[in-house]
């Protein structure tokens, strides 16, 4: 997947700015402040129609202006292709060869980018929710039905977190709405579980080595940790270990007010010859395992789309 042209139209400090890029590597050279990281991020906007900068539209807006604009044209094989986002204060529009689609899940994948900038060792110190992102935009990336049965399930957790609070609060004692509800969360939440523990093996299968070639010492590898007990990680048995989960916390989650069980609540942790770097690795161990992290992912969108994906390095020598 090569991307041949990036056009911008209002976005961060560029009025209009259309630049016609190399099929192997660009580089952005500059002085502070000149927009090297907002090229970069309006291809990362492109690509999944949000910035991993800020969650607001408003903030990719330049100043006095109520709308944005990003068009690039891709080359894949032998075929071309023009993909679109434009932003009319809060009305986002996403456009493939000028036709609108109308779902956001149906325009996700059609651009491929693997990112890396300075802010991502955040994702080994952080919260967990900063790590379950990451899962999530990537394999979106590779897997349209993901992101579809990954908002359902979004949509499905608040009906159930609603209805556990009226629960208790009005101490309704028929389930049976809670029962469809919680059937329903489960068939969104086993393809979840089953995308996500795959997609940690193939990074793993690469991982330790390129890490390796990057440091020359030290084992690193990733570990899932679900709050389920997921042993074959069929779909079928993925759905037995929840519907057990669900069944024998009931009191518990009524209790609480909320759902605690599920790929919403999940975590994993990146170890260095067993230890967790979150804990025990320094700045840099940090900084490398994410890197290598990227550098895994290549051969897996290569072997899913048949393509290679775009790579965004911003900043990479920093600290």
């Amino acid at each position: 997947m090569i991307l041949t042209k990036i056009s911008l139209i209002n976005f961060r400090n560029y009025s209009k700015c259309s630049i016609k890029l190399n099929d192997k590597v660009n580089i952005f050279i500059g002085n502070n402040a000149q927009g090297k990281t907002n090229i970069l991020e309006s291809i990362y906007v492109l690509a999944l129609t949000k910035s991993y900068r800020t969650s607001y539209d408003d903030f990719l807006k330049r100043k006095g202006s109520d709308s944005y604009k990003i068009k690039g044209n891709l080359k894949i094989g032998q075929y071309s292709k023009e993909v679109s986002i434009s932003v009319l204060n809060n009305d986002k529009k996403v456009f493939i060869n000028e036709t609108n689609i109308k779902k956001i899940s149906d325009y996700v994948s059609n651009l491929n980018v693997i990112l890396f900038s300075p802010e991502d060792v955040e994702t080994i110190k952080g919260a967990p929710s900063l790590r379950r992102d990451l899962l999530n935009i990537e394999i979106s990336q590779l897997y349209q039905q993901y992101i579809k049965n990954y908002n359902e399930y979004n949509k499905i957790l608040k009906m159930r977190n609603d209805y556990l609070k009226l629960i208790y609060t009005n101490s309704i004692s028929d389930y049976r709405y809670l029962d469809v509800l919680t059937d329903n969360l489960i068939e969104r939440a086993a393809y979840i579980y089953k995308e996500r523990i795959e997609f940690i093996e193939k990074i793993n299968k690469n991982l330790t080595l390129i890490y390796k070639n990057l440091t020359t010492t030290d084992n690193l590898t990733i570990i899932y940790d679900s709050n389920i007990d997921i042993i074959d990680k069929s779909i079928e048995e993925i759905k037995v270990s929840l519907k057990n989960k669900y069944s024998t916390n009931y009191n518990k989650e009524i209790m609480a007010g909320m759902t605690l069980y599920g790929p919403h609540r999940d975590d994993y942790r990146f170890l260095i010859n067993g230890n967790d770097i979150k804990i025990y690795g320094s700045q840099g161990q940090q900084k490398m395992a994410m890197i290598a992290f990227k550098l895994s992912e290549i051969s897996i969108f290569e072997e899913v789309t048949g393509t290679k994906p775009i790579l965004l390095l911003d900043d990479i020598f920093s600290k």
